[in-house]
Formats: structure tokens, sequence, C-alpha cells
């Protein structure tokens, strides 16, 4: 099947019998724009369908896996705009719950904000030493999206509210005991190929994986609850005025070399 991001920042590699969907913007530690996001879930859909792959691998490009949205860009958000991302980052998130393959993040480094989110959503994610996560939106004003009020207390309890809320760097040693990372290598270039393994792994005859995806993912319904509830706060919060607040301090930081 054949297919093409619209966007630079997503490239598509096809390695045997698994679809690597790649974030391309590696002088922005891959970033994320709505054409980068819509581009995402149109692969994943196209192909998570289990009819011209086994399997989708998301990785980034360079020493990050992406660095989330793309800060810079989102300065002059409007509330439609503001909007429109939210929506682009949700749709990422939908498109994998609606695969019948599947979707394993390959952490080839950080994983900040909305990229951590996606990442959560993923069946599975296969780390190495590099592969940090952060949650920093609740410093910058902005609320978890992505399902991730869902998908990140599954994967870690209640420990996802002071991951959240404090917002501190999560190193991959840490990350692989709360259950954010399911494979780690050792060194960094492997985890695709590690993550292929697996994938190919999980569809070899016999397997009941499409059955196991179906009963132990997130009910489509819960999902999608969780996902309206994200979108309502998240316009709470830019009606409060808190996201373009955080976002003008940070980039004020960002401009005097500050590190968050």
């Amino acid at each position: 099947m054949q297919w093409e991001p619209h966007s630079d920042g997503v490239r598509l590699d096809r390695g045997g019998r698994v679809a690597v969907l790649r974030l391309d913007r590696p002088t922005v530690l891959n970033a994320l724009t709505v054409p980068m996001l819509q581009d995402l879930a149109e692969g994943i859909r196209r192909f998570g369908a289990g009819e011209s792959s086994e399997g989708v691998i998301l990785t980034g490009t360079g020493r990050a896996f992406s660095s989330g949205d793309d800060l810079k860009e989102t300065e002059d958000l409007s509330r439609q705009s503001f909007a429109r991302l939210i929506d682009a980052f949700q749709d990422v998130t939908r498109a994998i719950v609606e695969t019948t393959a599947p979707v394993v993040a390959a952490l080839n480094g950080i994983a900040v904000g909305g990229a951590a989110e996606i990442a959560c959503a993923c069946d599975l994610r296969v780390g190495c030493p590099a592969s940090e996560f952060l949650f920093p939106e609740n410093g910058l004003g902005l609320t978890v999206s992505n399902g991730s009020s869902v998908t990140l207390p599954g994967l870690v309890g209640r420990r996802a509210v002071g991951l959240v809320l404090l917002g501190k760097h999560i190193p991959a040693d840490r990350a692989q005991a709360l259950g954010l990372i399911d494979v780690m290598v050792e060194r960094n270039e492997d985890v695709v190929d590690r993550a292929a393994e697996v994938v190919e792994g999980l569809q070899s005859d016999g397997t009941a994986t499409p059955l196991h995806l179906a009963l132990l993912r997130p009910d489509p319904q819960e999902i999608e609850r969780a996902l309206q509830r994200e979108v309502d706060l998240a316009m709470e919060a830019w009606d409060q005025g808190w996201p373009q607040e955080g976002i003008r301090r940070f980039m004020a930081r960002r401009g005097r070399g500050v590190r968050r």
C-alpha cells in the first residue's frame, strides 16, 4: 500500500513486514506540529489495519523521540488554533486505539509532554539508556491530553499524579521500573530493530495478539470519554489564561538560557 506523509516532519520507513513512522525534525528535537500529528494519525490508521503490515513503530530521528508540541509555534495561538492543536494530538491516540495491529513506541531519546503521552497510548514501549520521559504540562499551564488521563495511570497507577504535578525528568531506569518502558536495549541505536523484532514476534503463527489487544487496551468508549474531558479542561485552562502565561514564561526563560 503506497502512502506518503504530507508534512516534512514525518518519514515513512518500511522495514520488512513492519511500518516505521519516524518523526524527522532533529534540529528541533522532533517538535510536533499539527501537520505532523495529522500524518501520524493517518499513517497509524493506514498501516495499523493489519492488511499491508504486521504492526506500526513510532520513533524519532536523532537524540530525541520528540520534545512535544513546538512551543515556538504555540506562542501565537488563538483559542481556535489551540483547540485544533489539542484535537490533532487527541486523534493520534484515537488512531492507535482503532488499530487491529500492535503499535510500538521505539524511544530513541527523550519523550516530552504530548509525545510522552503518545508513547503511553502505544501498546508497548522499547527503550534505551537515552529514553527519558518528562510531563511538564502542569508548570506550563497546560493539561494532559491524548487519553493520558487513562493510559498513564493504567501504566503507573497513582504515581501518575506525582509525575504530572511535579513535572520532573524520569530517567530510563526509573521509567522501566515504573512501567513506562516494557523492553530495554543496551544501545540507543538498537531500539527500532528490537521494536521490529517485538512486532514480528507478536504476529507469528499461533499468537492471539489481536484478541489480547481488544481485551487489554482501554475500552474505546472510555478513551472517548477521557478525550472529551481532556478537551473540555484544556479549553477551560485556555479561558483562564494559564497556557498563554506558562508558554510566555517558558519562552522567556529559554531566551535567557535557563533550562527547565
